[in-house]
């Protein structure tokens, strides 16, 4: 199981980007929203969809989640 967290504030497009808590590329603490642990990131999607209406994985650590 991996840690989630989702970006507080949206990307220009809209987007609140998904991240594992171990990627280098998650913007710091006080800029995201703690999800939870889940097996893969489709559970932690589900969750960040109760937030934010608008939410893509990190091209990195989420590729499955990852729309492009």
């Amino acid at each position: 199981m991996s840690k989630y967290w989702v970006g507080r504030d949206a990307k220009p497009n809209g987007d609140h980007e998904m991240h594992v808590a171990s990627c280098s590329r998650m913007p710091s603490a006080g800029e995201m929203l703690e999800l939870g642990e889940f097996v893969t990131c489709y559970g932690a999607m589900s969750a960040a969809h109760t937030r934010y209406w608008q939410v893509n994985g990190c091209a990195h650590c989420s590729r499955d989640c990852h729309t492009g």
